[in-house]
Formats: structure tokens, sequence, C-alpha cells
């Protein structure tokens, strides 16, 4: 069952306020990003022989379902390729139209790496408000590494809540590239944490002052975390560029230690296979550390 409430992320952002640069360590000035790679290259390899999809168990979005998914790779003992969500063309239809955030969450499937615990999904049907960078109907795709429990416990009435929220990660946990838009008391979203951007995404462009770098938001890439961990990988994705069935694989910051062993992704993939009718968006790329 989804969960609506009123997402006040990204406050700083969404007001076209100027971008506040809190981080753990030295940013670098704004760069393009790499553009993504060919569709033959997105694909190769996903849906080979030798690699198997598994899927999660189901819930219903709009008219249709979602569920999570995990490739492996039988040839390496079974060794994760991609973790992802994939949506039924239906999912897109019959959403929620209202001012509200509707979140899923949805479960892993057995075989899914470590140290993912589930996903949520959230329908935002005018993006994040007040106007500004995100504001168009889009979904959030979120893979803690917490459990539900310890997300739930991410709550203002804490009185650890300002504490939690401003232990950042700091030093070589620290993807480059990635800042915090604005104070992280500010900032923190209850039941999600602190938000992390890439500061040379396309759509922050405009307000980093660089005009000419700038394009409408169609998908993203968010870090999240709280109490000093990461907790949270999330591709954001606007349900227009899903309806425009792409096939694109695009290279993430990755920081240079993870506090916790396990596969982490190098890209992450927006998808469309039309055998299946299903759109995906997946952390891919997955290396062990």
């Amino acid at each position: 069952m989804a969960r609506p409430f009123i997402s006040p992320w990204l406050r700083a952002l969404g007001s076209g306020a100027a971008l506040v640069l809190v981080v753990g360590c030295q940013a670098d000035a704004p760069t393009t990003l790499a553009p993504d790679q060919s569709p033959a290259k997105a694909r190769a390899g996903y849906d080979t022989p030798g690699m198997h999809r598994q899927y999660g168990t189901p819930v219903k979005v709009g008219d249709g379902m979602a569920r999570t998914y995990v490739v492996l790779d039988a040839k390496s003992g079974q060794a994760p390729v991609e973790l992802g969500i994939a949506l039924d063309e239906k999912a897109l239809d019959g959403l929620p139209t209202d001012g509200m955030m509707y979140a899923f969450d949805l479960p892993l499937p057995a075989q899914s790496p470590t140290p993912y615990q589930f996903a949520e999904l959230d329908w935002n049907p005018h993006g994040h408000v007040p106007p500004g960078v995100y504001t168009v109907p889009h979904f959030d795709f979120h893979f803690y590494t917490i459990s539900p429990a310890q997300r739930d416990a991410i709550d203002p009435s804490d009185p650890n809540f300002a504490a939690e929220a401003s232990n950042l990660p700091s030093g070589d946990l620290v993807p480059p590239f990635y800042v915090v838009p604005g104070p992280p008391t500010a900032v923190a979203v209850p039941h999600m944490g602190v938000h992390w951007s890439d500061v040379r995404s396309p759509e922050l462009q405009a307000l980093l002052g660089n005009p000419a770098g700038y394009q409408p938001f169609t998908k993203t890439f968010i870090y999240g975390s709280w109490n000093g961990s990461f907790t949270f990988l999330e591709p954001m994705v606007t349900r227009e560029y899903l309806l425009s069935h792409p096939d694109a694989t695009s290279p993430i910051s990755v920081p240079a230690r993870y506090a916790q062993p396990g596969s982490y992704p190098t890209s992450y993939r927006v998808t469309y296979d039309p055998q299946a009718k299903e759109y995906r968006v997946a952390l891919s790329g997955m290396t062990a550390h």
C-alpha cells in the first residue's frame, strides 16, 4: 500500500535559491557529465545466455504493478550484475494527480546482493515543490541499505534528529562531486534522510551559474545519508522520459571506499523492454567491494 505524504526534499533547489555546498571533502568545479553509453553497450550482457533475471513480489502501482529484480551472472557464480525496479506499462497510468507524494515499499528478490535490504518507489505527481528544478511528474527509485524500521525511525520528533542529520559521511566515503544542497537539518526528509546531489547534473547548472550547461530534468542520480553513513542510492526519472522508451546507461560518481562490504554500482540504467512490456530503472555495473 502506498504511504502518501508531502515531501519537503530539496527546498533549497526547489525554491531556486543559491546552492549551498555542505560537503565532507573538497568538491571540484562543476563539469559536464560523461554522455550516456550507446544502446548496444547498455544492453550488452544483460539479456544474453548465462544471465538470469529474478523478480521480487509485485506491488500495485497505478493501474499496474511494480516489482524489484536482480540480474545474476551464472558464469561468475551468480554474481549480481544489476539491481532494479520494473514497472509494467499500466503502472504509469491511473496514478494520483494531487500534491502528495506516494511511497511504495518493494521487497527484494531472494538472491539480491548485500548490503541492500529493500527498495522504495515514490511517485511525485507535481514533482518536488515549491517550484524549481524537479517540479515535473517523476518517480524516485530508492535502494536502501538500512531496514524499513531504521528508515521509519528518521523522525523529526526524535530529539536526536538534528544531530543525526548533521552527522554527514566524510573523507573517502563521499563520492566526488556530491554535495548536500543546504544545511542538513533544513533539507533532511523525514523517513528518508539527507539527499546529496551531483554538482555536474545538467538540471542544476542554471542554479550554479552555468546556464549554457543547463538541460531540463529527465533523470538524475542521488545518494542519501543518515547519522554518518550513506543509506540509500536513488535514480530519479520523469514519467515523460520513461514514456519515451529510453535505453540509456549513465555513469555515476563512486567513493574511494564503502563502509559496508557488498556490491555497488558504477552506473544506472533506464530502459524499456518491448517484449516484457516493462520499464526498468536499475543500479548497474555492479562491482564487489
